[in-house]
């Protein structure tokens, strides 16, 4: 198991996160793909601080674009975890900085400043 509160460590290959959809390698943090550009989150909605799936695993994504929370139906994009509809509206996503690193997708500490 990746010790996610490890600075710099692996969280999964790139080609683990399906293209357009989501994955949590590791408990608490969703990561979701677009081709080669991924973005990591906590897996917490911001309406109910409750997981943004039922399943492990098991997220609905919507174009390669969007993320819902599977409880309240809240729309996150990708790319900034923006909430773009539903009841928490204008909130984020708690972003988790990652970067990728020969296919493989990384925890990052750099963005810290460390």
């Amino acid at each position: 198991m990746v010790d996610a509160t490890n600075a710099n460590a692996p969280l999964c290959a790139l080609e683990d996160v399906p293209d357009g959809g989501g994955l949590e390698p590791v408990p608490a943090i969703l990561v979701v793909r677009r081709g080669a550009q991924a973005w990591a989150y906590r897996n917490v909605c911001p309406h109910f601080s409750i997981p943004l799936n039922y399943e492990p695993n098991t997220f609905w994504a919507y174009g390669g674009e969007l993320v819902m929370c599977a409880h309240h139906s809240a729309m996150f994009r990708f790319e900034d975890g923006a909430c773009v509809d539903g009841p928490c509206l204008g909130a984020r996503l708690t972003a988790v900085p990652i970067r990728i690193e020969n296919g493989t997708i990384m925890l990052d500490d750099t963005e810290a400043g460390t």
